[in-house]
């Protein structure tokens, strides 16, 4: 599997790269794309999180679950799609957060790569999926991975913030050291539990709150 991730993700996260469990990942999706599977996102979008976002410009960390199952719509950053590729309903709900948090203004697209490249670590704990088929690698290996991201992250990175929403990535809270970090949880803003906690949060406001008390440009969230 062709890696192409910034320099230094490189650096960290090379000894993940060497282990036994990672070549494992890699020989299952190459079976898998050899059976005629397909598999999302494309090869190149696999990594893009960490091409967009280096090591040391990461400030803020936003967790997803799976990429999008379906035909177009992973290109690997959580809760994005390209532009030209309908709106997903959770992204719906995050757009309407941020609407009523900041002022944002609705885009008629799901494209949210100007986050990434402003700092903000947009990753999934599972790489890739099998077309239609919900969570079909999150048990191939890559939680290892990604846990070791998040732990890479916290170890190495001061006044980061950390986005969790729903309970699979609020399960992440023991990875990250909240003594240096800010960890904002809340409900999934999937239109099943929105309305249990996600409207309201203030996430975006607050996590620009934090980045300038410490020092760091706040992101730019309109897209």
């Amino acid at each position: 599997m062709k890696v192409n991730i910034a320099e230094s993700w490189k650096q960290q996260l090379q000894g993940e790269f060497e282990q036994e469990y990672f070549h494992k990942i890699t020989e299952r999706i190459k079976q898998d794309i050899a059976n005629g599977i397909q598999i999302y996102p494309n090869g190149k979008d696999i990594f893009r999180a960490f091409e967009l976002c280096s090591f040391e410009d990461t400030k803020v960390v936003l967790l997803g679950q799976d990429p999008y199952h379906g035909p177009g719509q992973a290109h690997g950053l959580c809760f994005s799609v390209p532009e030209g590729i309908r709106i997903p309903p959770s992204l719906v709900n995050i757009y309407k957060e941020l609407h009523n948090d900041t002022g944002f203004i609705i885009p008629s697209h799901g494209n949210l790569t100007k986050w990434a490249t402003q700092g903000m670590l947009m990753l999934n704990t599972s790489l890739t999926v099998q077309a239609q088929q919900a969570g079909s690698h999150s048990k191939i290996g890559w939680e290892r991975f990604t846990d070791a991201v998040i732990k890479k992250v916290s170890s190495g990175k001061d006044n980061v913030v950390f986005i969790l929403w729903g309970g699979h990535a609020r399960s992440k809270v023991a990875l990250i050291d909240q003594n240096k970090h800010l960890v904002l949880q809340s409900a999934h803003p999937s239109p099943l539990s929105a309305h249990n906690g996600f409207f309201g949060n203030r996430h975006f406001s607050t996590c620009n709150d934090y980045l300038k008390a410490h020092g760091k440009a706040p992101i730019d969230w309109q897209v």
